[in-house]
């Protein structure tokens, strides 16, 4: 909105000028973001509070130091990160590009999917939201329309297609099978997210790093000299979502302030589906899903844990893992959360470096 109003004015004050910058903007975004989560963070707690009286209901069958550490502990935290990264985004974004309102529809859709969940969790006292076939239908549609609109909405020689990292000009013209292939970025990223947020922390830092790999990304992308240089598919008007995803971040941070063990408050999955949501639809934005599932491999390898422990309890009746997700697996063997969390998020660094590095190696 900033931009939308001070930048036409640039020709009389030259100080506007800086809105037609995306770093400058995005710098703004970010610590937009960041303040207001801080300021409406202590309300927005004790809103929950006053509104959550038992907390987020905890599993029977989880981890028993859950039980007695996390008791009391209100979720939908989420419900903060949705409206600083909204703000954030509305503010110094262009309001203009197509790809910033699908983005933060998505997003805040995805996160009112996960809210409606978590209210009936808390309103039951239970673990047990939104049926999960409804849970799944509502984030297809969204999802799915999302990815027809994203289509539609590229340039003609970009549409429908899919770029392979670390080849040369490797692309793949999915035609119409784009929309289901969005459909599975979008919801599989917002659903392992929120499979990885069960410890203080542990999903919220990967989800900072993983933003802010493709805040550079989009940047790249959208710019055409870079993205000559770089030989990667220019997507005009995709830079913008360098923006969005500052904002993203900010907002995280902010979260994180409260969310540091031990947490004054979970994200639940207000929070958790609605960022995988926005890290799925930008990743289709830029071209770049298959790097999403690179730089977001500590998401990848916490749902791959869910599915082979089920698997394989159906066709042997025996179980891979002491617990799933992954970081569970660890708490069984002894580990401190603490010591799980910081590892990894080391993975997360590691990993969002692997990705980044297909910029290049071509």
């Amino acid at each position: 909105m900033l931009y939308n109003l001070l930048f036409p004015l640039a020709e009389d004050f030259a100080l506007f000028n800086l809105f037609r910058y995306l770093t400058f903007r995005t710098g703004g975004a970010v610590i937009t973001a960041l303040l207001i989560a801080f300021i409406c963070g202590p309300s927005v707690i004790r809103w929950l509070k006053s509104k959550q009286h038992r907390g987020q209901p905890i599993r029977d069958d989880g981890p028993q130091t859950h039980i007695v550490a996390k008791q009391g502990t209100p979720t939908m935290g989420g419900f903060l990160i949705l409206l600083a990264l909204a703000v954030s985004t509305l503010l110094w974004a262009d309001l203009t590009n197509s790809y910033v309102w699908i983005v933060l529809i998505v997003t805040l859709g995805f996160g009112a999917i996960g809210f409606a969940d978590d209210y009936l969790k808390v309103s039951r006292h239970n673990t047990r939201g939104l049926p999960g076939k409804l849970k799944l239908l509502l984030e297809f549609l969204i999802a799915g329309a999302a990815g027809y609109i994203i289509m539609k909405s590229s340039p003609v020689d970009i549409s429908g297609v899919l770029t392979i990292p670390f080849f040369k000009n490797a692309i793949i013209n999915l035609g119409w099978f784009y929309v289901p292939f969005a459909i599975l970025v979008t919801v599989g990223a917002g659903n392992a997210v929120n499979l990885t947020d069960g410890l203080d922390g542990l999903a919220i830092v990967p989800v900072m790093i993983a933003a802010a790999s493709f805040a550079l990304i989009a940047y790249l992308v959208g710019n055409a000299v870079f993205s000559n240089y770089l030989q990667i598919q220019y997507v005009p008007g995709s830079g913008e979502l360098t923006v969005f995803c500052g904002a993203l971040i900010g907002a995280s941070l902010g979260f994180l302030w409260f969310n540091a063990p031990p947490a004054m408050v979970f994200m639940g999955d207000t929070g958790s589906l609605a960022m995988g949501g926005a890290l799925g639809s930008v990743s289709l934005v830029a071209r770049h899903e298959i790097v999403l599932a690179i730089i977001g491999g500590l998401f990848v390898l916490e749902t791959v844990s869910v599915i082979v422990q089920v698997a394989s309890f159906k066709m042997t009746g025996k179980r891979v893992f002491r617990m799933a997700p992954l970081h569970h697996h660890f708490e069984q063997k002894g580990w401190a959360e603490p010591t799980i969390v910081i590892r990894f998020w080391i993975i997360a660094v590691i990993l969002a470096l692997v990705g980044l590095a297909s910029l290049k190696l071509r």
